[in-house]
């Protein structure tokens, strides 16, 4: 056979194939993705096939697959999907359907938006995200502030960060609250002259929740649903869900069978869950799309600094003789640890003060002794007030500090009340991390802040708040470059999940998970970065989200 008649062939079998193999391109875009290299790289083209991407590059290799199907995106940028390091799934899905108090001002204005909701809805009233230190005087409210608007059904108002709970007293009457009520170890009721006040932080807050109606598996799975519409119109592809219990395990379990999973899951145990021990030896979970991996349980180790439950080496600066609650003890955490060690599970522990953080630390370097589970990804959670020198115990003992960005300019000005200015050395410290070597793992902690990771790109970048404040950022040696920032929440983020040669960037082989955007993240002024708008959402060369056009 003439080499012109094989050359002619094989260019005939190849179209062929081809053709069979179904590939995709999307073109006309400006594409960035990050390699393991740690290089930026741009392009105009992405080939896809079988969900998985085949190639990128300029605009010359839409000509290499004449017979692919197109998408043309029309110039919007192109970046890999969005990983939130840290989010609650579920807990994101009841928001969007319950009382949402994010931006209430006063104590006031909860009340008018807690009567308009009471005429439409029965039995228990249940909402979430107050936040006092957003009133005129930044003191926690009572039982009879709600009382005054609703007093005939039980009604209970979660803090915003999770860790305090609001209720009125019809609520604390069918919980059976009295003065005689002890807070459990790890918790605390809040009193006004030795009477219950209405607020219980942290694990005090189960005396109420015990009481309230259980949520059926419909209920999760519209959780579910209405979290995974949310979490793909804003361009977040894979979530790590922090604590999951049993009911929500066997949720993400038979929906990934049914391949109807909404987002990749990266799903950790709840410690607390009572059937720990049970989903422990089913094993590791690994779906063969990625969509749900379960390998890691999720640790509390102290609240949070809002509630004044972060537990922290000094007195808190705005109340004397208190340093917040640890919510273990030394020996249950060693217990707690050894355990997720012996099954090889991860642990990835929430810690937000300083003694946290410190006796966090020192619990990972003892059961390490012991136990082994050093090479496992563990995290600490948050990591938002770490002593300097425990900065490096990190590096030194593997651990992935996955922090919120958004964290920060939501805190700065109560961070500096609870602490004070010569304590935040080590606060919110990401830059410092990546220095000494550290993946920082970037998420939102939504719901406790809006799960846009564009505010939390804007945050991590910036330091300041939407108003662009303060002026040059929030303890500004702590910025990160867009590059950086992006690669917490895309590839680092997903390092700290074992799955950075499945997801996180766009390089050859992995998912084709990728995001179109209104405006070019890398040259767009930084103001304006939290402004930007997904137009369409893909999951595996699957397009899942298109902006509505209005």
């Amino acid at each position: 056979m003439s080499k012109k008649i094989l050359a002619a062939t094989l260019l005939c079998a190849a179209t062929s194939f081809q053709a069979l193999a179904q590939y995709h391109a999307i073109h006309n875009v400006q594409g960035y993705t990050l390699t393991q290299d740690n290089k930026l790289e741009q392009f105009q083209t992405l080939i896809v096939k079988d969900g998985k991407v085949v190639s990128y590059g300029d605009a010359n290799l839409l000509t290499r697959y004449p017979n692919a199907t197109k998408t043309n995106g029309e110039g919007n940028t192109l970046l890999p999907g969005l990983i939130d390091a840290h989010g609650h799934i579920l807990g994101l899905g009841k928001n969007l359907s319950q009382l949402d108090l994010r931006n209430a001002h006063s104590r006031a204005s909860i009340g008018q938006a807690l009567s308009e909701y009471a005429k439409n809805t029965k039995g228990w009233i249940i909402g979430r995200g107050w936040n006092q230190e957003l009133w005129p005087n930044k003191t926690f409210p009572t039982a009879q502030d709600l009382d005054k608007y609703v007093s005939d059904r039980p009604v209970v108002l979660t803090r915003v960060d999770g860790h305090a709970v609001w209720v009125n007293s019809k609520a604390m009457e069918l919980a059976g609250i009295t003065s005689e009520t002890k807070a459990p170890e790890g918790g605390e009721i809040v009193r006004h002259n030795g009477q219950p006040s209405g607020i219980f932080v942290d694990k005090a807050e189960n005396l109420i929740y015990q009481h309230m109606p259980a949520t059926d598996k419909a209920q999760l799975a519209r959780q579910l649903e209405k979290a995974g519409e949310h979490l793909l119109s804003l361009g977040i592809t894979s979530v790590h869900d922090a604590g999951i219990n049993y009911d929500t395990y066997q949720l993400y379990r038979e929906k990934a069978s049914q391949n109807k999973l909404p987002i990749r899951i990266y799903g950790m145990l709840s410690s607390t869950d009572e059937k720990l021990e049970q989903m422990y030896r089913a094993g590791k979970v690994q779906d063969k799309h990625d969509y749900l991996s379960i390998r890691s349980i999720k640790v509390y180790a102290d609240g949070a600094l809002g509630s004044r439950g972060a537990a922290l080496i000094k007195d808190y600066e705005d109340r004397e003789q208190h340093r917040g609650l640890m919510l273990e003890t030394n020996d249950a955490l060693k217990q707690i640890f050894q355990q997720a060690f012996k099954y090889g599970f991860s642990v990835n522990t929430h810690a937000i003060g300083d003694r946290a953080n410190r006796i966090v630390l020192d619990t990972y370097q003892d059961v390490y002794k012991t136990t082994g589970g050093k090479l496992l990804r563990n995290r600490i959670e948050h990591a938002q007030i770490v002593e300097p020198s425990d900065i490096p115990r990190f590096k030194e003992l593997k651990i992935i500090p996955s922090m919120q960005p958004v964290h920060a300019t939501s805190d700065m000005h109560m961070a500096e009340l609870r602490l004070g200015e010569k304590r935040l050395t080590g606060a919110y410290a990401w830059q410092t991390f990546l220095k000494q070597g550290s993946k920082v793992a970037a998420g939102s902690d939504f719901p406790v802040e809006l799960a846009n990771a564009f505010d939390g790109l804007y945050a991590a970048i910036s330091r300041q708040d939407k108003k662009g404040l303060p002026e040059k950022g929030w303890r500004a040696e702590e910025v990160l470059t867009r590059e950086q920032a992006l690669r917490a929440f895309t590839l680092d983020a997903a390092y700290a999940a074992h799955q950075e040669f499945k997801i996180g960037s766009l390089e050859k082989g992995k998912w084709a998970d990728f995001i179109l955007i209104d405006k070019n993240y890398f040259t767009v002024p930084v103001e304006q970065i939290h402004t930007i708008k997904v137009n369409q959402t893909w999951l595996a060369g699957e397009q899942k989200y298109t902006r509505p056009t209005n």
